[in-house]
């Protein structure tokens, strides 16, 4: 690693995070690249996470532990971490604690980084299972506009492989961000959805580009407890895509075209609410859920909602074969 290379600030928020939390500590110490430090931030866990976090520090003066006064949500606990990053950083690295990186993963990314010095937000291949998502950037071109990225994140079609979707920007663990753009604001992460990593991209992405260096340099352990397995199970996609749309969808789309997207999305999300009480969905966390994001979002869910949503995901069903 050459001298006066800037320094990364790698933080991973957790809790109860001890069958995994080892693996990613163990990951991060094993990069090539040297110049980093490690936050821990321990969200009250009550398991052996802050045992475990505490003995590799002990070993390591490159790890700093934080532990919240309080429980936090998720979202929370991430924006804890980003406000810890230090005034030095060039870079901020987050990794999830069941995740873990490659040993090549913070050189390669920083030296990409410091090659294209427009790049915000440089994203890489990851592994999650025996699936690579985030694919669909086309190689050779290593530097895309933050605008063009934003568009497509909106009107392409989005592809999934086992409930989890394999094109987009990335996942916290998969990214690494300009520090600077992370400092601008108290909550790098702007709403509470689980999926406000993708919220916060979408916002730098409008005044820089994103890199990606085609290498699998991250990898997801697939479990029931990760945050994609819940997003998968309740669809909590959804409502994360229509909160995108209304926040950012007028910077880079035309107003047609975000009428059309809001639309669109709507319909999709209807149509599967409908199927879901068709197919005898009753457990009252979904329901309440999917009632207070739309709430949220301006869209009340009404009977009639439900009533046209059925309608259409027939004639969905029917229409081709009328063709």
């Amino acid at each position: 690693m050459r001298q006066n290379a800037p320094l990364v600030t790698v933080l991973t928020p957790v809790y109860n995070g001890a069958d995994f939390i080892a693996d990613c500590i163990e990951s991060v110490l094993q990069q090539t690249y040297e110049n980093f430090e490690y936050i821990i931030v321990n969200n009250r866990s009550t398991d052996r996470t802050l045992e475990i976090a505490q003995s590799y520090a002990a070993k390591d003066g490159r790890i700093q532990i934080h532990n919240n006064e309080d429980f936090v949500a998720v979202i929370a606990n991430h924006n804890i971490a980003f406000n810890l990053m230090s005034p030095e950083a060039r870079y901020c690295k987050m990794v999830s604690a069941d995740d873990y990186l490659s040993p090549e993963c913070l050189e390669k990314m920083v030296a990409f980084a410091e090659a294209n010095p427009s790049v915000g937000v440089v994203g890489c291949y990851q592994l999650s299972g025996r699936t690579v998502r985030w694919q669909g950037f086309e190689y050779p071109t290593t530097v895309f506009k933050g605008y063009d990225i934003g568009r497509r994140c909106f009107l392409q079609k989005q592809v999934f492989v086992d409930g989890q979707p394999i094109r987009g920007i990335g996942t916290p663990t998969s990214l690494l961000y300009r520090a600077d753009l992370v400092r601008e604001t108290k909550e790098f992460y702007p709403n509470a959805s689980p999926h406000s990593d993708t919220s916060a991209c979408l916002s730098v992405l409008r005044k820089s580009d994103f890199g990606f260096v085609y290498q699998v340099l991250s990898f997801e352990k697939t479990h029931e407890a990760t945050q994609s397995s819940a997003s998968a199970k309740m669809n909590r996609y959804a409502s994360a895509s229509l909160n995108d749309l209304q926040e950012y969808g007028a910077y880079y789309l035309s107003q047609t075209e975000l009428q059309k997207c809001v639309m669109e999305t709507l319909r999709s999300y209807h149509r599967y609410l409908a199927k879901s009480y068709i197919t005898g969905v009753r457990a009252k966390e979904f329901w309440d859920y999917h009632r207070g994001r739309l709430v949220e979002l301006g869209h009340p869910l009404r009977r009639l909602d439900l009533v046209k949503g059925m309608i259409d995901g027939v004639w969905n069903v029917v229409k081709p074969a009328r063709v």
